[in-house]
C-alpha cells in the first residue's frame, strides 16, 4: 500500500479531557500513511514531559493517559503538513491565559493564550492544513478575522461562538466541510472521514 504522507509531520494539539478514540484514530491512520504524528501541548512541567488524561465521561469511564513531550510554544508551524486541534474540552483548556490581576485584563487578552497564537500563526500559511473537529474551532474564536467568510461545520455547543466570528456555517450531511486549507468536522463520529479529507488536502496542497 502506498504511504501517502511519507516524510510528512502531523501535529495534534491536546490537553486533558481529550477523547481517547479520536486520539487513537489520529495515531493509527496518519502513521499507516507514513506520517510522523506529533502530540503537543502547553507543557507546564519543568522537565518538559507531561501526562494528559482523557475525558472520564467516555463509554469506558476510565481516564487514559497520553504522555506529551512537545511544547508547541517551541515549534514552528511551517514544519508541519497539518495541525489539528483535538476536540472535546482540550481547546477550552488551552485558551487559558496566565493568571493576573483583574485590573490588567483587557479585551485583547483573549488573543494572548499561546495555543490561540500558535493556530493564528498557522492560519497565515495556506500550505499548512488546519483541522478542527467538534469543539476544536474554539481555539480560533479569539481571532474572528481568521474565520470570517470561511466555510465550516462545528458542534452546536460552539455554534454561537463560531457564528459570531463571521464564519459561514455549512450543514453537510456527511458532517465534514473543507475550505481549502481548513477542514472541520461536526463531532468525533466523523473522525475517520475528517482524517481522509485532511490527507486529501495535504496531497492537493503539495502539488
Amino acid at each position: 500500500m502506498k504511504q501517502r504522507l511519507l516524510g510528512k509531520k502531523i501535529g495534534i494539539v491536546v490537553e486533558s479531557e481529550f477523547l481517547a478514540d479520536e486520539i487513537e484514530a489520529y495515531r493509527d491512520r496518519f502513521t499507516e500513511q507514513g506520517a510522523e504524528v506529533c502530540f503537543m501541548s502547553r507543557i507546564w512541567n519543568p522537565q518538559g514531559v507531561q501526562a494528559y488524561y482523557s475525558n472520564s465521561l467516555e463509554p469506558e469511564n476510565r481516564p487514559q493517559a497520553l504522555t506529551v513531550r512537545i511544547d508547541f510554544r517551541r515549534e514552528n508551524p511551517e514544519d508541519y503538513a497539518a495541525l489539528i486541534m483535538a476536540s472535546s474540552y482540550a481547546s477550552v483548556r488551552l485558551r487559558y491565559v496566565d493568571k493576573m490581576p483583574i485590573s490588567q485584563m483587557t479585551p485583547t487578552l483573549a488573543r494572548k493564550a499561546p495555543a490561540c497564537e500558535f493556530f493564528a500563526r498557522s492560519m497565515m500559511n495556506p500550505q499548512i492544513v488546519k483541522g478542527f473537529l467538534c469543539q476544536g474551532l474554539w481555539i480560533l474564536t479569539p481571532y474572528p478575522e481568521l474565520l470570517k467568510g470561511r466555510s465550516v461545520i462545528c458542534h452546536q455547543v460552539v455554534l454561537a461562538d463560531v457564528i459570531n466570528t463571521g464564519a459561514v456555517l455549512c450543514t453537510n450531511e456527511d458532517g465534514v466541510v473543507v475550505d481549502k486549507d481548513i477542514v472541520t468536522g461536526y463531532s468525533k463520529e466523523e473522525v475517520m472521514l475528517f482524517i481522509d479529507h485532511i490527507i486529501e488536502q495535504i496531497e492537493k496542497i503539495a502539488i
